[in-house]
C-alpha cells in the first residue's frame, strides 16, 4: 500500500511515517520499482505499535531504544524491554487517573452549577 493508504490505516501523518522510517522506529519500508513506498503488513504493524507507545507517553528516544533492543535479538535485553513496557503502562495509569479526577471534578461542578458555580462566577464578576 502507498503512503496515503498507510496514513488512512494508521491515523499517522505522512511526515510522521517518513520520520519514523528515517530514525529507525520502523524498519525500511519496501519500495516499488519507481521508488514509491509499498507498506506491507510488517510496516503497518510497526507503525501501529509506535503509535500506541507514543499515545502511552513513551518518548521518541525511549521508543527508539526499545526498537534497538528488539533488533539486537538478545535475550539479555528482555528485562529492559519489559521494564520499559511496565513504565509506559504505569505512566498511562497516572494519566488516566488524572483525567478521571478532572472529569469527576467537572461533573461535580455541572451537577452543582446553579447552587455553587453560578454564585462563585457572580462573585468573580462582582469583585472585578
Amino acid at each position: 500500500m502507498n503512503i496515503k493508504k498507510a496514513v488512512q490505516t494508521t491515523g499517522l501523518t505522512a511526515d510522521t511515517i517518513r520520520y519514523y522510517e528515517r530514525i529507525g522506529i520502523i524498519g525500511s519500508v519496501p519500495r516499488l520499482e519507481n521508488g514509491i513506498r509499498d507498506f506491507d503488513d510488517r510496516s503497518i504493524n510497526q507503525l501501529h505499535f509506535a503509535k500506541v507507545m507514543r499515545t502511552a507517553g513513551m518518548s521518541i528516544e525511549a521508543l527508539k531504544q526499545y526498537i534497538d533492543f528488539i533488533y539486537e535479538d538478545d535475550d539479555a535485553t528482555i528485562p529492559a524491554r519489559r521494564a520499559m513496557l511496565i513504565d509506559a503502562a504505569d505512566e498511562m495509569d497516572e494519566k488516566i487517573n488524572s483525567l478521571v479526577t478532572a472529569r469527576d471534578y467537572l461533573r461535580y461542578k455541572v451537577k452543582n452549577y446553579y447552587g455553587h458555580m453560578r454564585d462563585t462566577e457572580q462573585k468573580l464578576v462582582d469583585d472585578k
